[in-house]
């Protein structure tokens, strides 16, 4: 049954979306006419047109027909459907994609209230709490907004792939934007034909596995696609509104900041070496002199101004006369000629870090470069504050005001690099640097800590000829080596963080704080220093239960607040949402994230330390994921301040950042949310109403018992995951250079977060976003009957966190279908097994979804949000027949046919059902 509310009724702000979707799905059409005849386009055309068919009439004679169609396919066949079905699911997120800009921009135009999540709504509200000048201020001031990208074991999409598709994006936004004659209509189409042939003839599939310096290169696109220019873009934006609606002498610091994962994070990824991380850190910093290089000599080129007409300052004078430029054609154009002796420094500074940036000639090759970028900036002030001086305010506030706010941001390193590693290995580590074999890991923790308090204290180096330790051990030591060479060729800001997976005790800070020592990253003394930030990451339900204490002891030692305070006092705590969720399920780990929270505020303020949180969300519900603004305000009171870092993973990387448009609206609503969340967080619930607290700690109990019962005490359900699902045909794909499981094991608990969630994905039952919350819903109303239902729906009314949680588990389960999950579960040849299995999670998704109705009132699934009901209706016909080949194709496969075609197939398929989801893991 479709549980999902019907919208056949097309508005006409939603005409102009199924007219792009009808016009890219008109020429993929005649370009699979034209490349694979006339037989194989009436083939795709008939699925399609069944597919359709059974969505709207659920008719089982429409299934049947659709399912007999796709199972005569031949193997060849089968790979041209697949590959049909998967590009109309890319080209139809880029249709949407467009039409979101398009709304947005209308919105805008019609002079109508702004919405939740941008900047304008936020000042609005911060203005109409008249909380002054000095408070907005002092936010700015102490601000930091990090998106944090991180690489993805689970991500389908290839570079190829993605660069054809924001071409395509940008054809079909000119048609939208430019008021075209006939002709140059013909000629964009003809230019969609052109681009959709080339992802026709594209493969979709990689040949070879990404490695970790694949990932880096692609992570930084996202660099050259939206960060370094729209970042710039919106603190001009903010500035005036700010100059506008507040006080004209506000400033605003770099607060937003685009971190990286991606070659710093070796937790369970052998191939993240300290070259590796070598590497990212000197990519970063050339990507970002490759912009600095071309935006100076593009402004080089267009300020031809004389001085002849305008009277310039006398440091300008100065800076122009110290250029390496003797043409007499530019001898009276001032800035002209500074800006070439900026670039020429600017060009010596990339020659001197080790860049070979080829494609701009160098000007002075005995340039003097620039000790930082701070000396960058002061030369750009020169320009701008002498360009305000003679009134040409529009040149000082455009892209040179740009590119001074860029290098304010970027710096010499573009973005802050993440190290990672996981607390067992930094452990061993210390052993060996301690030199007590496994003495030191048998110690009681009190005893771990004394030992780590007074070497660290005593400052003496421990450590000696590398070649001496294990070598896990000696690679641990060579990335703390290349770290502190990194921070004396880039700066401390290029590596400012190391993060420690399964954090459980106190000494795990310890040890990796004396590792630092050894390579003075941490500087010994009576006011010892320390360099990077040390960040505990908790992860399962026990850990988070555990975090508060751990945090407390660790404050309670003086060398450690002494380490702080040349921290600026602020300790940084990194939450892991996916664990936490694969360990206790998605009720509980939300429930115990928010406790964990909450703790950690009261815990902090007792000590007088300043709390940042880093979360560790994914990009589906399952792993923490769904709207960042919502998300950021059901946050407990407190636990936001100003500050707060988030990873950004995979498919919602590019969904949210490869189109600029996208990508700037997307970071101004961290921003605001975080404002409003920092200004404007009334208590509530929190203060006022302890007994949601206390009921949401029941369905917590109730939730986790029947999520363990089921993933970990029920027999034979480990069985199920690996054969009802497509996990093993996910570890096959080149789709990440981490591998899929800590180790090799067919343990649930040794799998990573991420291929659990993905592979749930699959076969459409999505069980971590849901699981446990339609059996604790039931056991609480069957306790406190028609009180405690109302109680929940005050809840779902008056409590952010509450509707946020509800609301995104309402989006999860309608992207679910039972019906096909059952097909799934006939991969399972033990139909005892099969039957127990699955009819337990049909059961607890039966009442899921009645609890969900009855606590919010709707009668379908997203009536809240008929948009996305719209796209997903559309979409979802074009995913359910790659389903059921992706189970046909299991089964051949799986019963020892070895056809290659069938293995690319399956692998296609995955790739075309993530597509059309729109989430991987």
């Amino acid at each position: 049954m479709n549980f999902i509310a019907a919208t056949s009724d097309i508005s006409s702000k939603d005409l102009p979306l199924r007219e792009d979707v009808r016009l890219l799905g008109r020429i993929l059409g005649e370009t699979l006419r034209e490349q694979e005849g006339e037989a194989s386009y009436t083939l795709i055309e008939n699925v399609r047109r069944a597919a359709v068919r059974f969505r709207k009439t659920q008719d089982d004679r429409d299934r049947v027909e659709l399912e007999k169609t796709l199972d005569a396919l031949s193997p060849s066949d089968t790979l041209v459907v697949v590959r049909a079905f998967s590009y109309f699911s890319q080209l139809s997120n880029i249709a949407e994609d467009l039409h979101h800009n398009r709304r947005h921009r209308a919105h805008l135009q019609s002079g109508t209230a702004p919405k939740d999540g941008s900047l304008v709504l936020a000042l609005e509200r911060v203005e109409e709490k008249h909380l002054g000048k000095d408070a907005l201020q002092s936010f700015l001031d102490s601000a930091l907004i990090s998106p944090v990208l991180t690489a993805h074991p689970t991500e389908v999409q290839r570079k190829s792939i993605l660069d054809c598709q924001l071409i395509i994006s940008r054809l079909l936004s000119d048609r939208d934007r430019i008021a075209m004659t006939p002709d140059e209509l013909a000629e964009n189409e003809e230019a969609l034909h052109r681009f959709v042939l080339i992802l026709w003839q594209t493969r979709m599939l990689r040949t070879a596995k990404l490695t970790v310096a694949d990932e880096i290169q692609n992570g930084l696109e996202f660099y050259r696609y939206t960060f370094l220019t729209e970042i710039p873009k919106i603190y001009a934006s903010l500035e005036k509104q700010l100059e506008a609606r507040i006080a004209p002498d506000i400033k605003v610091p770099p607060l937003l900041h685009v971190g990286s994962w991606i070659g710093g994070d070796r937790d369970g990824n052998p191939f993240v070496t300290h070259d590796v991380m070598d590497y990212a850190v000197q990519q970063h910093s050339e990507l970002v002199f490759e912009h600095y290089l071309s935006e100076t000599h593009l402004l080089g080129r267009r300020l031809s101004l004389t001085d002849r007409l305008v009277e310039v300052s006398d440091e300008l004078r100065t800076l122009s006369d110290a250029s390496p430029d003797t043409s007499n054609n530019r001898s009276d154009e001032p800035y002209r000629r500074a800006l070439i002796l900026i670039y020429s420094r600017l060009s010596a500074t990339a020659k001197k870090l080790g860049h070979e940036i080829s494609h701009l000639p160098p000007v002075d090759k005995n340039a003097r470069p620039y000790a930082a970028a701070e000396e960058f900036i002061a030369d750009l002030d020169v320009l701008i504050d002498s360009l305000f001086k003679h009134g040409a305010v529009y040149l000082a506030r455009g892209r040179l005001a740009n590119l001074r706010r860029a290098a304010e941001v970027f710096g010499f390193h573009l973005a802050p690099l993440d190290m990672r590693q996981h607390s067992a290995i930094l452990e061993q580590t210390v052993s060996e640097l301690l030199g007590t074999g496994t003495a030191y890991s048998a110690l009681a923790e009190s005893d771990k800590r004394k030992v780590l308090l007074a070497a660290l204290q005593a400052g003496k180096p421990l450590l000696g000829n590398l070649a001496n330790y294990s070598d896990v051990a000696q690679s641990e030591l060579r990335i703390m080596q290349t770290a502190a060479q990194i921070h004396q060729r880039f700066g401390r800001a290029a590596l400012p963080n190391h993060i420690i997976s399964k954090t459980d005790a106190v000494s795990d800070m310890l040890e990796l704080a004396l590792m630092l020592q050894q390579v003075s990253l941490l500087e010994s003394g009576a006011t010892p220093t320390l360099h990077i930030n040390i960040i505990p990451l908790f992860e399962t339900i026990e850990d988070l239960r555990g975090c508060g204490p751990i945090m407390d002891e660790l404050f309670a030692i003086p060398y450690y607040r002494e380490l702080l305070k040349s921290r600026g006092n602020t300790q940084e705590v990194m939450l892991g949402y996916s664990d936490s969720n694969k360990d206790g399920g998605y009720l509980t780990a939300n429930w115990e994230l928010y406790k964990a929270e909450l703790v950690l505020v009261k815990v902090f303020a007792r000590h007088g330390i300043e709390l940042r949180l880093f979360h560790g969300r994914g990009g589906t519900v399952g792993r923490g994921g769904g709207p960042s603004y919502d998300a950021i305000l059901a946050q407990p009171p407190g636990s936001v301040n100003g500050q707060i870092r988030i990873t950004e993973q995979g498919e919602v990387i590019s969904s949210k950042y490869s189109n600029p448009e996208i990508g700037r609206r997307n970071l101004e609503t961290l921003i605001a949310a975080t404002m409003e969340a920092t200004l404007l967080h009334q208590h509530g619930a929190d203060s006022t109403m302890p007994e949601y607290h206390r009921i949401m700690e029941e369905l917590s109990v109730n939730a986790f018992a029947a999520y363990r019962k089921l993933v970990y005490e029920t027999p034979g359900f480990t069985e199920y995951f690996f054969t009802a699902t497509p996990i093993r045909e996910i570890a096959e794909l080149n789709i990440g250079s981490r591998p899929s499981a800590r180790k090799a094991s067919d343990k649930i608990e040794d799998l990573r977060a991420i291929p659990w969630v993905f592979s749930w994905g699959l076969n459409r039952t999505l069980l971590p976003g849901w699981l446990g919350f339609g059996s604790a819903v039931k056991q609480f109303i069957a306790k406190e009957g028609d009180a405690g239902l109302k109680q929940l729906q005050a809840m779902y009314q008056n409590w952010a966190f509450f509707r946020g949680l509800m609301s995104n588990m309402d989006m999860v389960l309608s992207k679910t279908d039972m019906g096909i999950a059952a097909s799934y579960s006939e991969l399972v040849k033990d139909t005892d097994l099969r039957a127990r299995i699955f009819g337990a999670i049909n059961k607890e998704w039966e009442d899921t979804l009645e609890m969900l109705f009855a606590v919010t009132g709707n009668t379908s699934l997203l009536q809240d949000n008929p948009a996305f009901a719209r796209s997903l209706l559309t979409r979802t016909p074009y995913i359910d027949p790659l389903n059921h080949l992706q189970v046909a194709l299991l089964l051949r496969h799986r019963a020892g046919d070895n056809d290659v075609l069938v293995k690319r197939a399956i692998h296609l398929t995955i790739n075309g059902i993530a597509t059309g989801l729109r989430n991987s893991g």
